[in-house]
């Protein structure tokens, strides 16, 4: 492995673990705070806003400045935002470190375009995959341990303890070296014609958006979900959510080896169990085997990424990376929102509309590709008959 993507991966996991230590207590904290659903809900909406407006921006601005830069930036605006978190003394103060450390989530187009440039011999998409995952096994070991210090401690404790863990991710992140701006196996390719001419990709946009978000609406309202609705303590609803950081890691480093497309379709069926095992069950072992499915949403996230590079010239990488990100932050937008107002109604409503949706959209996307193949395969036909023709002739 190339120094600097292990060094990006080191970086990763550690951030992994801090992140761990509070994401899944986030509703429960703003709960505390005496926010209700809704205004939980429209909270996570203003982070994903944020975090929309930054993706373009930031993949544009290392495409013609680098990604390493951009990167480093991300990093220390996230540590910074956390211990605004940590030490907030008021919701709006909270808010306003909840809503920044979103923005800083502009550091996926960066990152991910910095990673294809560094991969090696690797494939994109495993190159990509494998500092997710290792995240990913960070955030199994947060949970656990941010569950007991709140209960024990409270939550202001495990931000506390977050904020100091980021301090040491940024400070490995800042020893990455700075790399030429395209990979080997790309520097000769054709001259780009502009990527917002490009049609393909463009629709491939509406894909990722109606996709990630059937995905990710089940999940924002889960922990307030199994404390309120299945009187889980704060400790059991760590364990929980370590499973599915579990989930994550296993899909990221197995299910990636089996292609972008593959892993693309394997996602949205994993969520789906996750929603039926929701819906369905009624203890925590079931609840545990479903955390470990929701992991199809962050190997979705990294499938995409990859087919819709495919698509693309090299030079493009970051400003679609952007684009592509900023449809997974509108989802972060809408899904909370829309989530929030079916919780308050009815709990359970939100697995129920979300296995509809979900249902809905594998089948639409199943349509397209396969027509997809289709014509792939009507093309590479007629190439052949006309390869035939004039060897013949």
């Amino acid at each position: 492995m190339d120094r600097n993507l292990l060094l990006v991966t080191l970086a990763m996991g550690t951030w992994g673990v801090g992140e761990g230590f509070f994401i899944y207590f986030q509703p429960l904290y703003l709960q505390q705070w005496g926010a209700d659903p809704l205004l939980i809900g429209g909270i996570f909406g203003a982070m994903g806003v944020a975090m929309a407006l930054a993706q373009i921006p930031a993949g544009y601005l290392s495409d013609r400045l680098g990604s390493r830069n951009i990167m480093w930036l991300s990093w220390i605006l996230g540590t910074v935002s956390a211990w605004t978190m940590a030490l907030a003394n008021s919701l709006p103060l909270f808010v306003v470190g909840i809503i920044f450390y979103g923005l800083a989530g502009f550091v996926l187009a960066p990152m991910n375009s910095y990673i294809t440039n560094v991969r090696g011999n690797l494939s994109i998409g495993r190159a990509i995959a494998i500092p997710a995952g290792i995240y990913s096994l960070g955030t199994v070991i947060g949970p656990i341990i941010g569950g007991i210090v709140a209960d024990q401690m409270g939550f202001q404790a495990v931000y506390i303890i977050a904020s100091l863990i980021f301090i040491v991710s940024t400070t490995i992140i800042l020893f990455v070296q700075k790399k030429p701006d395209v990979h080997h196996t790309d520097q000769e390719s054709v001259k780009s014609k502009g990527l917002l001419k490009n049609i393909r990709f463009m629709a491939f946009l509406a894909v990722v958006l109606i996709t990630t978000f059937a995905l990710y609406l089940p999940q924002p309202f889960t922990p307030n979900f199994l404390q309120n609705q299945q009187q889980l303590t704060s400790s059991t609803i760590g364990i929980l959510g370590a499973f599915g950081s579990l989930g994550s890691a296993l899909s990221m480093l197995f299910l990636s080896k089996l292609g972008s497309l593959t892993g693309f379709f394997i996602s949205q069926l994993m969520l789906v169990i996750f929603v039926i095992l929701f819906l369905k069950g009624n203890n925590t072992i079931l609840f545990g085997l479903g955390y470990l499915f929701v992991g199809g949403y962050r190997l979705c996230r990294v499938m995409v990424l990859s087919i819709g590079r495919s698509m693309i010239h090299p030079s493009e990488t970051g400003l679609a990376y952007g684009l592509i990100e900023t449809m997974n932050a509108v989802t972060m937008i809408l899904a909370p929102i829309l989530a929030g107002a079916l919780y308050r109604h009815d709990p359970y409503s939100m697995y129920r509309v979300g296995l509809m949706i979900l249902a809905v959209v594998l089948g639409i996307n199943i349509v397209i590709f396969t027509l997809i193949n289709l014509r792939k395969a009507k093309q590479n036909g007629n190439k052949s008959m006309g390869v035939v023709y004039r060897t013949i002739k």
